[in-house]
């Protein structure tokens, strides 16, 4: 009777909050709570939302709510901070074309079906259409649309005639001249410019390009460095593409902050190239699943290399450009390169939130901080496939997503 009547009011917790703006109080009761990735759990806890800030987080005997906080039953479950996915994309016609138009609806289940179903609360967009992207992002912020918070880079910066093979063999052919190929440094410097002031938070550059399955063609070194400045000079970071070590070398010396994928070709990588990576504070997204295959045992030892030395990882999918969802593959080949489920849980929360800035508003599970919650069936710490195994999803103190109960 006790669950289902907490079911109930759930139920009831999340109609509400749809078709108000103004939300009541929520809180998770009886959770196990993984405040933060290196703490210990806070078990039988109250993690309280008001006003899409955590109020509240403690055992509950040391807990009051509110008279009205819509409650979720815990028990059995635990709690983390919301995920970011730190590579995705909004570049499939048929999910996102013409974003501002398509209705609220469609546009909610497709980023359920993409994001909000994993635990993601921000998604950090690595190359798309950026008017068609903000046009997305203003419907979740207005709460028309539900989805995750989105961070966009808008178009990518490719070497000059370095658009990618498959980039090429995908885009239509009147959008190929309008992708940016800059060829001086100020015409690097002035799209990164053009984007920031028109509402991109982020860079991505490809410094290494493949233009055919079997050849790179790095960003000229002067290009990627203008670019790298402006960006830096507006307090952007600069997400970057490698490819192999040629690419590599570009995002070293232009002082790239993140690896947007682990080098496909490790083939001439050494020591100090580890070394210069950790010197320079570069993070890596992995996006392992996108490598199974060719160079995958390889692309496994470089993130354990680069996970080993100290070096930040952050957690990302490339989905969007991936079709496939399913995020546990992701979780699972991070484990096999060595991470254990405290440091990925780092690169889904602390992690990110410290490179982009935001670690005293996200990240975490403290009082003061955004309500962005993940609620999973599985402790992670008993296996990496836990993560993916996501009950509700809650933007700052918003269902935004819940899993669909059993039948009994």
């Amino acid at each position: 009777m006790r669950k289902a009547l907490a079911c109930v009011v759930v139920a009831l917790a999340f109609e509400a909050q749809r078709a108000s703006p103004q939300l009541p109080p929520l809180a998770l009761v009886g959770a196990r709570v993984y405040a933060s990735p290196d703490g210990p759990p806070i078990d039988d806890a109250v993690v309280a939302v008001e006003n899409g800030v955590i109020t509240a987080v403690g055992p509950q005997a040391a807990v009051t709510l509110p008279a009205g906080t819509a409650t979720i039953d815990g028990k059995v479950l635990t709690v983390t901070a919301g995920f970011y996915n730190s590579h995705v994309h909004f570049t499939d016609p048929k999910r996102w074309d013409n974003a501002g138009a398509v209705p609220a609806e469609r546009l909610t289940a497709d980023l359920r079906d993409m994001l909000t179903r994993f635990g993601f609360t921000t998604v950090v967009d690595t190359a798309s259409d950026l008017e068609n992207t903000l046009s997305l992002r203003r419907r979740i912020e207005s709460g028309e649309v539900s989805g995750p918070r989105i961070l966009t880079a808008g178009g990518a910066l490719y070497p000059p005639d370095g658009v990618p093979y498959y980039v090429r063999e995908e885009v239509p052919a009147d959008v190929l001249p309008r992708l940016h190929q800059p060829a001086t440094p100020a015409a690097a410097a002035a799209i990164v410019r053009r984007q920031a002031e028109n509402g991109a938070d982020l860079v991505k550059i490809f410094a290494g390009s493949w233009v055919t399955r079997e050849k790179v063609v790095a960003m000229p070194l002067s290009i990627a460095r203008a670019a790298v400045a402006e960006a830096h000079a507006r307090g952007q970071l600069v997400f970057a593409h490698p490819s192999n070590v040629a690419g590599l070398d570009v995002v070293l010396g232009a002082g790239v902050d993140v690896l947007a994928h682990a080098l496909e070709d490790t083939r001439g990588m050494t020591p100090d190239h580890y070394a210069r990576l950790r010197r320079q504070h570069v993070a890596m997204v992995p996006t392992l699943a996108l490598f199974r295959g060719r160079w995958s045992w390889d692309i496994l030892d470089e993130v354990r290399s680069h996970a080993r030395g100290g070096g930040d990882i952050l957690f990302g999918t490339d989905v969007g450009y991936l079709p496939n969802f399913d995020h546990a593959v992701e979780y699972e080949l991070m484990a096999s390169a060595g991470l254990g489920w405290r440091e990925i849980l780092a690169s889904l929360t602390t992690t990110p939130a410290r490179r982009f800035n935001e670690g005293q508003r996200r990240g975490r599970i403290e009082k003061g901080m955004v309500g962005d919650l993940v609620v999973l069936g599985s402790d992670p710490a008993l296996g990496s496939r836990g993560f993916a195994d996501v009950r509700y999803t809650i933007r700052a103190g918003r269902i935004v997503f819940e899993a669909a109960r059993p039948k009994p």
